[in-house]
C-alpha cells in the first residue's frame, strides 16, 4: 500500500499508513468524490476518519478547508488529538472539527446579520426554553394545568426537527392540543426574535436558512469547505442532512462514516434513511465496508449478526475477527427481577475471583427503572458500582419528589420536603407567594405545612395562592389521617402517590423522558409494596431510612474499581471485557409499544445489537420470569431477540419449569415425537419450556413435529407450541424462511402428514 504524500506540504511517514487494513486503506486513500464508509462495530472508524484527514492535508489540502462534523465534543477532541499526532498540532487546530451545533453556531456568529440576528445572540437551553414557553402560555391565558409546558416544549422541538415553522405547524394542526401549541409556537418564535436568541433546534434550522439566503453565501461556504467528513452519519436528522447536502452540492467531496445497525436515536429525530439512501443521493459514491472487528470474539460477533440480519431495512455486512472464537453467550433466567439481579451479582463475584476486575464489567438495561433491583443486589454484596449516563435510582428527581411526599406524610414539620414538592406538580405558586408563606411560618413558629393550612390568614397572598396552599395542606392531612387509621399501609401509600398527581403529570406529557420518569415512580410503588409484604411489622419510616442508606454511598469504600451500570443508549461507543444485558423480556426489550411498528421494532433490535457488540470476551443475557411493573407483578415471556441468536452460540442456563397438572395424553403426544423433532433449548419460551399446564388440553390438532404448509412461507415443521384457545401459538421452522412464531387462529396452516 502507498499513499501519494506531498513532500512540499507535510512529511508523513508512509509506514504510518501501513498500519491500516485493506478496507481501512480504501476509506482513506480515495479523497475526491462521495464516499460512504460503512463501519461495523469495533472496526476502526475513528482511525479511518483521522487518517483520511491526515491524508488530505498531506496531499496539499489546506486544513481550514476541511470540515469534520461529530455528535459529541468528546469525539471532536479525540479526532483533533489523533490528527495532531499525524500532521502536527497547528494543522490539526486549523481543521474545522466539532459538533454540528458548535460549528454551525460559529458560522452563524459570523453571518448573524444575514438572517436578522446580531452576532452576540443567546443560545437557550432546555430550561430557558421551558421558562419562555411558560411566559407565552401565561400571556395567551393558556393554563399549565390544561396543557403541560413540558409537552408543549417537546411538540415544538419535534416540529422544528421536521422543518415545520409556526405557520406550517398551525395549518397541519388537527386537534385541540396542536392548535394551542401552534399559538404558543408562534408567540415563542417572536419571543426568541425579540430576545436575539436561538434554541438548539434553531441552530440547525438557521444554518439552512443562511445557506439558502443568497447564492453568494452558499458559494462562500461551498468554496470554504472543500472536503466534508461526517461521523455517526446514521444519527443525523432531517435538518442536519439538508445542511450537509447544501454544503457539499458543488463538489460532492463528502465522506460519511457510520453504521446503520447502530442507528438507535429515532426518538431524537435521527433518520436511518439518510445512510440507507446515501447511494441515491450520490449515485457514484465509493462504498467501503469495514467488517474486520478488533474488539470482540467471533462468537459474540456471530450472535450480533444472527440478530441484526432479521431487520429488513439495513445495509448488509458480516463482521469477522482474528480474535479467538471465545465463550458461548450465556442466557439465564431469574424467578423475578430481584433474583435476576442477585444472579448477576453472584456471577460478577465469580468473575472478579478470576482474572477480571470490577472496571472490566458493565451491566446494561433498557430502562432506568431496572437499576433499582440491580443496585440493591450490588449493594447487598458490597460491590462498588457507578451509574453512567444517568443517576442512581433514588437520586432521580421524580423519585426524590415522591420520597419527599412520603416524608411529609409522616413528618409534617419537614420544611425541606415541603419546599421541594409544593410546586411538584405545578400549583402556580411563585417565589413571592412562597416568601410570604415562609415569612408567616417564621413569625408564628409553625411549620410550612401547618402554615399552608392557614394561608387565608396571610394577607399578602392573593386568593388564588391561598386556595392552592390550602388544597395542598388538605391533601397531606387527608392521607396522614388515612395512613394512621388503615391497616393496609402499602395500599394507602399507593393511593396517596397517585393523589399527588405526579404520576399522571408525567404520563400526560407523553415524551420518552417523561414516560421513563412515570415508569420509575411505578417501580418505586412496587418496591414499597414488596417491602411491606416481605417485612412483617415494618413502618414507612423503616423504608425511608433504608432508602437513605442506599442513597448515601460510603465514599471511603468507593474507588476506581467499580462496576459500570448504564442504559443501552448510553453504552454506544464503549466496550468492556464482560457485559451483562438484563431484562431481556418481551414488552421490556423490545418495549411493548414498539412491537407493532416495524421501524420501532427494528430500532429496538439495533439497540440490542449495540448491547451485544459492547462485549469483548464474555456476554451474559438474562430475564426475569416475573417482573413488577406499573404497580403489579406479571409473568413474562423471554424476548424474541433471544430466540434470534443461533442455538449453537448459546449456553442457555434457564431452569426448566416443573411440570405439574400434566395432561397425560398431551405428555404422550409430546414424548412420542422423535428426538430430532423436539424443540431445541431456546426454540421458544424458556420461561415455560413447554409447560403442559399452559397448553390447552382440548387443542391437540397440532403437535410438535407436524409437517405443515403456509400460503406465504411454504413448507415447515412445528418445533414448539404454547398458549391456549385463541392465544395458541406455534413455532415453525420453514425450509426457506427460517423460524417463525404464528398464531394458529390466523395462520391457516395445511397439515402435510
Amino acid at each position: 500500500m502507498s499513499l501519494n504524500l506531498s513532500k512540499e506540504n507535510h512529511q508523513i511517514d508512509p509506514k504510518i499508513f501501513s498500519t491500516l487494513n485493506e478496507r481501512q486503506f480504501d476509506g482513506v486513500n480515495k479523497i475526491n468524490g462521495p464516499t460512504l464508509v460503512l463501519a461495523g462495530a469495533g472496526s476502526g472508524k475513528t482511525r479511518v476518519l483521522t487518517y483520511r484527514i491526515a491524508n488530505l492535508i498531506s496531499q496539499g489540502v489546506q486544513p481550514y478547508k476541511i470540515l469534520a462534523l461529530t455528535f459529541t465534543n468528546k469525539a471532536a477532541r479525540e479526532m483533533t488529538e489523533r490528527i495532531a499526532s499525524l500532521v502536527g498540532e497547528q494543522s490539526a487546530k486549523s481543521v474545522w472539527a466539532g459538533t454540528f451545533h458548535s460549528i454551525f453556531a460559529r458560522i452563524l456568529r459570523y453571518e448573524a446579520t444575514e438572517i436578522g440576528y446580531t452576532s452576540d445572540f443567546s443560545i437557550y437551553d432546555a430550561d430557558d426554553q421551558l421558562s419562555a414557553i411558560k411566559k407565552i402560555m401565561n400571556q395567551e391565558g393558556i393554563s399549565p394545568q390544561s396543557f403541560s409546558p413540558y409537552q408543549v416544549r417537546s411538540r415544538i422541538s419535534n416540529a422544528k426537527s421536521n422543518m415545520l415553522n409556526p405557520t406550517q405547524f398551525a395549518e397541519e394542526a388537527d386537534n385541540t392540543f396542536d392548535k394551542q401549541v401552534g399559538l404558543i409556537y408562534l408567540g415563542y418564535e417572536k419571543y426568541l426574535r425579540q430576545s436575539n436568541a436561538m434554541d438548539f433546534d434553531d441552530i440547525l434550522i438557521n444554518m439552512i436558512r443562511l445557506l439558502k439566503s443568497s447564492r453568494e453565501i452558499l458559494d462562500k461556504y461551498q468554496t470554504k469547505f472543500k472536503y466534508i467528513l461526517v461521523d455517526e452519519y446514521q444519527d443525523t436528522n432531517r435538518a442536519q442532512y439538508i445542511a450537509i447536502r447544501e454544503l457539499s452540492k458543488a463538489h460532492s467531496n463528502i465522506c460519511v462514516v457510520g453504521d446503520d445497525a447502530q442507528s438507535i436515536y429515532r426518538w431524537r429525530g435521527a433518520e436511518i434513511k439518510n445512510i440507507l439512501d446515501f447511494h441515491k443521493d450520490y449515485p457514484n459514491a465509493n462504498v467501503v465496508k469495514l467488517e474486520q472487528n478488533y474488539r470482540s470474539t467471533q462468537i459474540i460477533l456471530d450472535a450480533a449478526d444472527s440478530v441484526i440480519k432479521n431487520n429488513k431495512n439495513q445495509l448488509k455486512k458480516k463482521l469477522w475477527t482474528e480474535n479467538p472464537k471465545g465463550d458461548l453467550v450465556v442466557i439465564t433466567a431469574g424467578d423475578d427481577e430481584r433474583h435476576e439481579a442477585d444472579q448477576i451479582a453472584q456471577k460478577i463475584k465469580e468473575l472478579t475471583f478470576q482474572d477480571f476486575s470490577n472496571k472490566d464489567i458493565c451491566i446494561l438495561y433498557r430502562t432506568n427503572a431496572q437499576s433499582l433491583a440491580l443496585e440493591s443486589a450490588l449493594k447487598k454484596e458490597r460491590i462498588s458500582y457507578v451509574v453512567v449516563g444517568g443517576i442512581s435510582f433514588f437520586k432521580r428527581k421524580e423519585i426524590k419528589d415522591v420520597i419527599s411526599y412520603l416524608r411529609l406524610l409522616i413528618n409534617p414539620n419537614d420544611n425541606e420536603s415541603f419546599d421541594r414538592i409544593i410546586n411538584e406538580p405545578p400549583r402556580g405558586l411563585g417565589k413571592t407567594s412562597l416568601q410570604h408563606l415562609y415569612g408567616y411560618a417564621n413569625q408564628t413558629g409553625t411549620s410550612f405545612l401547618s402554615s399552608s393550612g392557614e394561608a387565608d390568614l396571610v394577607d399578602q397572598l392573593q386568593s388564588r395562592a391561598q386556595k392552592s396552599f390550602k388544597q395542598f395542606h388538605h391533601l397531606i392531612e387527608k392521607y396522614r389521617n388515612k395512613f394512621e387509621q388503615e391497616v393496609n399501609k402499602s395500599g394507602i401509600l399507593l393511593e396517596f402517590i397517585e393523589a399527588t398527581e405526579l404520576p399522571e403529570m408525567f404520563k400526560e406529557i407523553g415524551t420518552d423522558e417523561s414516560l421513563d420518569r412515570w415508569n420509575n415512580i411505578q417501580q418505586l410503588i412496587s418496591d414499597i409494596g414488596l417491602f411491606f409484604r416481605e417485612n412483617e411489622g415494618v413502618t414507612l419510616n423503616d423504608y425511608l431510612q433504608q432508602v437513605a442508606l442506599i442513597t448515601d454511598l460510603d465514599e471511603a469504600e468507593m474507588d476506581n474499581e467499580q462496576i459500570t451500570m448504564m442504559t443501552l443508549h448510553s453504552a454506544k461507543g464503549l466496550e468492556f471485557p464482560c457485559v451483562f444485558v438484563a431484562g431481556m423480556e418481551q414488552g421490556l426489550f423490545p418495549l411493548e409499544r414498539t412491537e407493532s411498528v416495524l421501524e420501532e421494532k427494528e430500532e429496538e433490535r439495533r439497540l440490542f445489537y449495540v448491547g451485544i457488540t459492547r462485549a469483548k470476551e464474555k456476554l451474559f443475557l438474562s430475564y426475569a420470569k416475573r417482573r413488577s411493573r406499573f404497580g403489579e407483578t406479571k409473568f413474562t415471556t423471554p424476548s424474541l431477540f433471544l430466540h434470534e441468536i443461533k442455538s449453537k452460540l448459546v449456553d442457555w442456563k434457564a431452569k426448566k419449569v416443573e411440570r405439574k397438572t400434566v395432561n397425560e395424553s398431551v405428555r404422550s403426544a409430546f414424548s412420542s415425537q422423535p428426538t430430532s423433532n423436539r424443540p431445541q433449548r431456546n426454540e421458544f419460551d424458556q420461561t415455560i419450556e413447554y409447560s403442559y399446564s399452559q397448553i390447552d388440553e382440548t387443542l391437540t390438532d397440532y403437535k410438535v413435529g407436524d409437517k405443515v404448509s403456509h400460503v406465504k412461507f411454504g413448507k415447515g415443521t412445528i418445533t414448539g407450541l404454547k398458549g391456549i384457545a385463541d392465544k395458541r401459538q406455534a413455532v415453525i421452522r420453514f425450509e426457506d424462511f427460517g423460524k417463525k412464531a404464528l398464531m394458529l387462529k390466523y395462520a391457516k396452516l395445511d397439515r402435510l402428514n
